[in-house]
């Protein structure tokens, strides 16, 4: 397989790259003959570095989990409503405990993203098989049901400064050291589907087959909710919500490699974090030495390669 490989070596660049690119000039050949070059990369650049990659990789991996769950293509955790449930959660857990810890609003977070995640599921499979098209438009009209319910509460509490960050930021530059392993467990989550990708692989083709070969199907609807949930959870409390990134990478990668799903996961999470760090990467140097949010630049070329998609016939039938 050759894209492993391709995309290994893509990624090795663009981190170090990362590692070099920001409002400080870091000398990588440098650094232990410069205490204040080694201080700005351990507690910023490779922090930062580390964020992108585990962003880019678990949320393409959760795209995956959810369009298996769903049985559609076009449907991603940033339109779901399971990003917007995890900033209801997050929202609700700071109203009613301001001084709660980081681990308690991780797990409300992660549980509200769950329940809407649940949602989502129930709403859909109340539609008619056939009309494919109405699961992405049912995911965007609970997203901003949803969205408008997160965005009311945090105007009315004076929270909205709050609310922009974890749902319409999605951006870097404020990752530093102590402040972005929460995507570490985010990162373990996803690793959880590559273990269980055949179950994925099998529930994907419907209930009947799947109940036919043994499979539980209501087991392995639990693993990948709580694994979608719990990734996206992760992300919006940390960096905010990314857009694109878990409805274009996976349909990418399935028109090269197909529905294997044990195989084409890791191309995946690599292709992921490729394609974050960089739009990271060329919001630090667009504007430079400003900064442009990844979020916006995926915002864009995620509705270009999105409508790109739609128009496409796709390789593998």
């Amino acid at each position: 397989m050759r894209l492993l490989p391709a995309l290994s070596s893509a990624l090795v660049a663009l981190m170090l790259a990362s590692l070099t690119i920001g409002a400080a000039h870091v000398d990588l050949r440098a650094i232990f003959r410069d205490p204040q070059a080694m201080l700005v990369l351990l507690e910023s650049r490779l922090p930062r570095t580390m964020a992108v990659a585990l962003t880019g990789a678990a949320l393409s991996v959760a795209g995956v989990l959810i369009q298996a769950l769903v049985r559609n293509r076009f449907v991603g955790p940033d339109t779901s409503g399971t990003a917007e449930g995890a900033a209801l959660g997050l929202l609700a857990i700071t109203i009613l405990w301001p001084e709660s810890p980081l681990w308690l609003r991780m797990l409300a977070a992660s549980l509200s993203a769950m329940m809407s995640t649940a949602l989502f599921l129930a709403v859909i499979r109340r539609l008619p098989v056939r009309e494919v098209m109405l699961v992405p438009i049912a995911g965007l009209v609970l997203s901003g049901v949803l969205g408008s319910v997160v965005t009311f509460i945090g105007w009315q509490t004076d929270l909205m400064q709050y609310v922009g960050t974890w749902l319409y930021s999605g951006e870097f530059s404020g990752v530093i050291a102590g402040r972005y392993e929460l995507l570490w467990i985010a990162a373990l989550a996803a690793g959880l589907a590559w273990f269980s990708a055949d179950r994925f692989a099998i529930l994907g083709l419907g209930d009947q087959v799947a109940t036919g070969l043994g499979l539980s199907t209501a087991a392995v609807m639990r693993l990948g909710m709580a694994v979608v949930s719990v990734v996206t959870a992760m992300v919006v409390t940390t960096v905010g919500m990314i857009p694109f990134v878990g409805l274009v990478v996976p349909n990418l990668v399935a028109r090269v490699m197909g529905d294997n799903l044990r195989a084409s996961l890791p191309v995946v999470a690599l292709s992921g974090a490729v394609l974050v760090l960089a739009c990271d990467l060329l919001g630090r140097l667009v504007i430079r030495p400003y900064e442009m949010p990844a979020g916006v630049i995926l915002g864009v070329l995620g509705a270009v390669l999105f409508l790109w998609l739609l128009h496409r016939r796709p390789a593998h039938g």
